[in-house]
């Protein structure tokens, strides 16, 4: 039987990251290391140096042709990488 104050696990964890303001930066990390399985081998080994900073995903690409695709598609990654994440993460992508 559980005690009145015993949580599960997960909800521990993610009160934990609240009081600690670790949540952002977790969820920063979460979705840099999903980035090949979100956009696929084929994009995800022509994208280098993938980091987020204030709000902001800054993508290096070494195929100008991809770059300009990504481009294109920049506010659907944008939707995708936020609604993967749960909150608003993400609010602008940087290809260098």
């Amino acid at each position: 039987m559980r005690k009145t104050n015993d949580k599960p696990i997960k909800e521990a964890i993610e009160q934990m990251l609240q009081v600690y303001k670790l949540k952002r930066k977790f969820d920063e990390t979460a979705l840099v290391a999903a980035w090949p399985e979100m956009m696929g081998p084929a994009v995800a080994n022509r994208t280098r140096q993938l980091y987020i900073r204030e709000k902001k995903l800054f993508i290096r690409v070494e195929s100008s042709v991809l770059k300009n695709e990504l481009v294109m598609i920049r506010s659907q990654i944008l939707e995708k990488m936020n609604e993967r994440a749960g909150s608003q993460v993400l609010e602008e992508i940087v290809f260098l």
